[in-house]
């Protein structure tokens, strides 16, 4: 399960292009915290994100810890996920609770700059030979929230 929060010192949905999530997503009794800033940050096409995750032993003393400083949840993201790794990429196969089914591919490289590692995705994904549908250019949080963008 992932929860999502909004910050009380700016607010992440106060844009037309929301371009920063904080996370805390729960796993069995423990989970992680998660940051992403997405970029370009007024853009509608985001290109690759900066990214600060750490595991966490107590998730519940976290969400009390943000509750204390005024965070407040925004959405819940209730996903069941199996994830491959195929050369430089990780591949995911999501069921996401009240939006659908997905298949997300992520490069997990080294590469120059984002347009190579762009180009490499590409050429990956089209190498499969599969059909894909349309691809989704937002995450799940925007979905649920019933945001474009």
């Amino acid at each position: 399960m992932d929860a999502y929060y909004n910050a009380p010192h700016r607010d992440f949905l106060d844009t037309e292009v929301i371009s920063e999530w904080l996370r805390i997503r729960t796993e069995g009794s423990s989970g992680s915290v998660n940051f992403k800033r997405f970029h370009p940050l007024d853009a509608v096409a985001k290109t690759h994100a900066d990214e600060f995750e750490t595991g966490v032993a107590d998730v519940e003393a976290v969400r009390r810890l943000l509750t204390a400083l005024d965070f407040r949840p925004l959405v819940t993201v209730e996903k069941t996920r199996v994830t491959y790794r195929l050369d430089a990429v990780e591949v995911a196969f999501d069921q996401v609770t009240g939006v659908g089914d997905f298949v997300e591919f992520e490069y997990r490289g080294a590469a120059a700059d984002v347009a190579a590692a762009t180009r490499w995705l590409d050429e990956f994904i089209t190498g499969l030979g599969v059909a894909l549908g349309p691809p989704v250019a937002r995450g799940y949080p925007h979905m649920l929230l019933g945001r474009a963008h």
